[in-house]
């Protein structure tokens, strides 16, 4: 297998061993996935307070109106976003933003398109209390959850020193989310050994990702993202990156987003604007409009039509077989 990825790797101009040594196996070791999941030592896990986190994510009662749930733009069905290209806050009307997946967060520094909650208890509040979204003061949500026997046993359960409080309420909804963890998918067999579980035409893909189209500059790791944020020349008018630090060279810098579970997640980027995959490697093999924020990494691929669908092979390789979420049972008032 070694002897086939290096060849491959040379055949496209590309070499494994410039880029992770002598090994192909330990190219490949970087997108191992981690064995547990991380929790903050102020918020450790416990079933109870995922149970009630989960109960909360998927409870329209965090709404000023009542019709709206974190789970209205974080569909479990949708790679956990929506599937149009702005998601819907109160009065029914659009966000200026596609909504980003909720998976695979533990992992994940800086929430939102522009990085402005540090952890996600901070997140977690976030959309509940923002005007053009949930529209529901955190107060009011205490106050409304006091009012359900449930709530206050379950909340009981899962904090026993402290009970029913704000803090608590997003500590619940960040643990839960920090339980959605993409499945195992084809790519992740193939990492492991399964010399099968992808297509030829996705292993030529992934040497693609790595080499001559440069995706890994940005979408690296396990879960396919630095964390980090760039400007990749789309012709949005929105800030960005910068509307938080307020520094003029971050500019149009969105967060990378994770490509786990992407074949789901359609629209494609902050804005939604991208229909297909297709159309996303068109964007990046053009290299995006032109403008000084624009990331140096950011530059026209000359990808001929055929790396093109073998960039996308890959690409699908790292959707997960969709598994079932049993929605949970509501307290009722």
């Amino acid at each position: 297998m070694k002897r086939l990825f290096i060849a491959a790797g040379l055949a496209l101009g590309f070499s494994l061993q410039a880029e992770a040594g002598d090994d192909a196996d330990a190219f490949k070791a970087r997108y191992q996935r981690p064995t547990s999941i991380p929790f903050p030592k102020d918020n450790p896990y416990t079933p109870e307070k995922a149970a009630l986190g989960k109960m909360l994510f998927f409870d329209t009662r965090l709404s000023r109106d009542r019709n709206l749930s974190c789970a209205s733009c974080h569909n479990p069905s949708f790679g956990w976003e929506v599937p149009f290209a702005k998601a819907i806050g109160a009065g029914g009307k659009p966000l200026g933003r596609h909504a980003p997946t909720a998976i695979n967060l533990a992992w994940s520094q800086n929430l939102f398109w522009d990085g402005r909650a540090p952890t996600l208890e901070a997140q977690a509040r976030g959309p509940i209390e923002a005007d053009v979204e949930m529209d529901l003061p955190l107060g009011t949500a205490l106050t409304r959850l006091k009012e359900v026997e449930g709530y206050r046993q379950a909340f009981s359960r899962a904090f026993p020193s402290d009970g029913l409080t704000e803090a608590n309420i997003l500590k619940a909804i960040a643990t839960f989310e920090r339980t959605l963890v993409t499945g195992i998918t084809p790519f992740d067999r193939w990492v492991r050994g399964n010399d099968k579980a992808i297509s030829d035409a996705a292993q030529r893909g992934f040497v693609l990702f790595n080499g001559k189209a440069a995706c890994s500059g940005c979408h690296a790791g396990w879960n396919f993202t630095d964390d980090k944020f760039h400007d990749v020349g789309l012709p949005d008018a929105d800030k960005g990156r910068s509307v938080v630090t307020k520094k003029a060279e971050d500019d149009f810098g969105m967060k990378t987003p994770g490509l786990r579970e992407i074949s789901a997640r359609a629209p494609y980027m902050h804005d939604g604007s991208l229909a297909t995959l297709e159309a996303v490697m068109g964007h990046y093999v053009a290299g995006g409009t032109a403008r000084p924020t624009r990331s140096p990494l950011m530059k026209p691929v000359p990808l001929n039509g055929t790396e093109v669908a073998d960039v996308i092979a890959f690409l699908r390789t790292l959707s997960s077989p969709q598994s079932v979420v049993t929605l949970p049972n509501l307290p009722a008032h």
